[in-house]
């Protein structure tokens, strides 16, 4: 079994660049979007967040659970996400949730040797359970990306683009 030092303090820097970026938002920013149908910056975030309640919910539901709301069901008719209708400034507040569900999901699976469940079959982190603490990084990477776009065409001047840029330390320290 390898060590998950380095991808356990990877993955806590990605929840530092995510509360960075929150936090730098300014409240009309959330609503941003492209103009053409693309979803606005509230949505991606929200979405940042999701991924992991919605991959856990397939893969390791007693981990999912904590990130639910049992007694509100979606179309689907599966628990709903805790923060499916909170305003946009718990959306910390459900990363890092979503987060310490996902590190005890690995956790535990790795410890066990059981693989994450594949009720689709889609494949789930078959060679290491760990890869998915990897893909939530790149995911959340590629989102951020979206909304640093969409905040820049909202009318961020070039400087306080570059302010932002700041949280690139981060991944340096």
């Amino acid at each position: 079994m390898t060590d998950l030092t380095l991808l356990l303090e990877a993955f806590r820097r990605n929840a530092r660049v995510n509360d960075t970026l929150i936090a730098a938002l300014t409240p009309e920013e959330f609503a941003l979007t492209d103009g053409r149908g693309g979803w606005t910056v509230e949505r991606h975030l929200r979405h940042m967040a999701g991924f992991r309640v919605g991959w856990l919910w397939n893969m390791s539901r007693d981990h999912a659970r904590q990130l639910l709301n049992p007694d509100e069901r979606d179309a689907d008719g599966d628990p709903q996400w805790r923060w499916a209708n909170a305003p946009a400034t718990s959306l910390p507040e459900a990363l890092a949730a979503g987060d310490a569900a996902a590190i005890a999901a690995v956790e535990a699976h790795r410890a066990s040797g059981e693989p994450f469940a594949d009720p689709w079959g889609e494949g789930t982190y078959r060679s290491d359970p760990a890869h998915f603490l990897m893909h939530t990084i790149v995911h959340d990477s590629h989102h951020r990306g979206q909304v640093l776009s969409l905040i820049r065409q909202g009318g961020r001047t070039p400087e306080q683009m570059d302010a932002l840029d700041s949280h690139w330390a981060i991944w340096r320290e």
